[in-house]
């Protein structure tokens, strides 16, 4: 899906918005055995090199598991608090959303550390369990003593100013910075519309979804379910819109008011029970739906 969406004139964001980097990783705890691999190769008469046998060094470790899981989950927040910027790095993170990204993920933090703690504690006794689970692929000397592998869980969170397009501070010529001026406006103008595009596609995908479950009755003629996880993901879209308008796009603050008037007061379960909020609530959504900047499959 593309959308084809221009944004209002590229103003100054860099007081209503500002970058945020997170880095968060975890020891993968899986390891390439050569051996195994060469000995997986000549068995089954193949050339070598085109067989690989990776080897969980922990087995199934419960505490290593949840620490990856909570990583992931964690990243997936990140994304969904805020916004697209570069391709790779930092994102936008508007200052009304400041406050309550700090506290949220000041608290993740801690309880990664938490679970780190947790996993580092365990970790002699996973080895002793783990010599028995991999039998003779099991080598003591894969595994990193508590101290290096500490330092292989990381979570860093970094706040960094956003550049404004019309600042270059640097010692050039005077040709060479209107060149790199005009180079970072286009890419600034570029990244901010890919930010306020990220926002509409987000809503068209959680409204298309929950139009469809709003419905009476599906193609197979069954009352479709409605989910209260894309319930309230429609909220917290609703709530973006408006902290996270950063070019002040009346379309967006249109749409905005409309949905929040729609969902005043209206909860999963109230639709569920009420056919006739069901239907003026689907109703908001498809006039939302059909007003959107249009959208290219």
């Amino acid at each position: 899906m593309e959308l084809n969406y221009t944004a209002p004139a590229t103003p100054s964001i860099t007081s209503s918005a500002m970058l945020v980097e997170l880095t968060i990783s975890c020891w993968t705890g899986k390891k390439r055995d050569k051996a195994a691999s060469e000995e997986v190769s000549r068995n089954k008469n193949a050339d070598k090199g085109v067989a690989s046998v990776n080897k969980k060094l922990l087995g199934d470790c419960a505490e290593l598991d949840a620490l990856q899981k909570y990583a992931a989950n964690v990243r997936n927040m990140h994304y969904n608090a805020t916004l697209p910027w570069s391709d790779m790095g930092p994102r936008l993170l508007t200052t009304s959303r400041f406050f309550k990204y700090s506290a949220d993920f000041t608290a993740l933090q801690t309880e990664f550390e938490r679970l780190v703690g947790v996993f580092l504690t365990a970790y002699d006794w996973e080895i002793m369990q783990a010599q028995a689970k991999l039998g003779d692929l099991f080598d003591v000397n894969e595994y990193p003593t508590v101290e290096d592998l500490r330092s292989k869980f990381r979570f860093k969170i970094n706040f960094m100013p956003l550049p404004d397009a019309g600042d270059w501070r640097i010692d050039i010529n005077n040709e060479a910075q209107t060149i790199l001026k005009d180079q970072y406006t286009a890419y600034y103008s570029e990244q901010l519309a890919s930010a306020m595009n990220d926002v509409w596609r987000r809503l068209f995908d959680t409204l298309t979804t929950l139009s469809r479950q709003l419905s009476d009755q599906t193609e197979a003629g069954k009352t479709p379910k409605i989910y209260a996880s894309v319930f309230d993901r429609a909220l917290e879209i609703i709530d973006m819109m408006e902290t996270c308008n950063v070019t002040n796009d009346p379309s967006m603050q249109l749409a905005q008011r409309k949905l929040a008037m729609a969902f005043r007061g209206v909860t999963v379960e109230s639709v569920k029970d009420d056919n006739y909020l069901r239907h003026e609530t689907k109703r908001a959504v498809d006039e939302v739906l059909k007003s959107l900047p249009s959208l290219d499959f």
